[in-house]
């Protein structure tokens, strides 16, 4: 390598074919090239990986200078490091535990691009994808729920503003079984319903159980429905 540094190469690409290695030996690799290879300080040092193990993003910011990607991480086989990925962590961390790495890159546009890609090759990402999947923004739990009404930031380390998209019923506080009194409450008063009544509160809660044995996620639609059964009992919309 040293040889054809010396012949004038400006970029020197280390690539992960198949996707075997793990974070600890890129770092070692890359420590012994920078010690043992002439000339390496005045050259590109680029990383290309696979993600056959689901480690090309963990590898590739091992050399944050250059980095081989893709949008939505499609590639032979498993796939390559994907370029969200490698953005949002440049963005999130970067400046704490990567020597101040960063990027321009305008990550509002992060979402468009991944639903072009998407919409493009017919290759549509699973909803638990890291960053761009569907299910990165939504709370179910009772408690992450209810600790996201108090601050958003408590379980997510960056919002989905951030990528691009705007926090909705499917990007955000979802109603189901794992949910508690406190997030029904606060959905219904977004409805214009207010509940005074702790009493009528724990009924509705109660019924409100009982629609989440029967479907999996409780819509605004199947709310409103479910306020109907109380008539006048309950204060009309607000």
């Amino acid at each position: 390598m040293g040889e054809a540094i010396k012949e004038g190469v400006k970029t020197v690409t280390l690539a992960d074919t198949v996707g075997i290695n793990i974070p600890q030996e890129f770092g070692e690799m890359v420590t012994y090239l920078k010690a043992n290879t002439p000339g390496i300080d005045d050259v590109v040092v680029s990383l290309h990986c696979h993600n056959d193990l689901g480690l090309a993003s963990a590898n590739t910011i091992a050399v944050p200078r250059q980095v081989e990607v893709t949008v939505n991480g499609i590639g032979e086989r498993s796939g390559n490091a994907s370029l969200e990925e490698i953005v949002m962590a440049l963005k999130c961390r970067g400046a704490y535990v990567m020597d101040g790495v960063y990027t321009t890159i305008d990550t509002s546009q992060i979402m468009a691009a991944s639903r072009k890609v998407q919409e493009y090759t017919g290759l549509h990402v699973q909803p638990h994808k890291p960053i761009v999947g569907n299910n990165c923004f939504v709370h179910e739990s009772g408690i992450h729920q209810d600790e996201m009404l108090k601050n958003g930031s408590t379980y997510e380390i960056f919002s989905p503003e951030d990528i691009g998209i705007e926090r909705s019923e499917s990007s955000g506080i979802v109603l189901g079984k794992l949910s508690g009194r406190h997030a029904v409450k606060v959905r219904l008063r977004k409805l214009g319903y207010e509940i005074i009544s702790d009493e009528k509160l724990r009924d509705i809660f109660s019924r409100f159980r009982d629609l989440t044995k029967q479907k999996k996620r409780i819509t605004d639609a199947d709310l409103s429905a479910l306020m109907m059964l109380y008539g006048d009992e309950i204060s009309s919309k607000i």
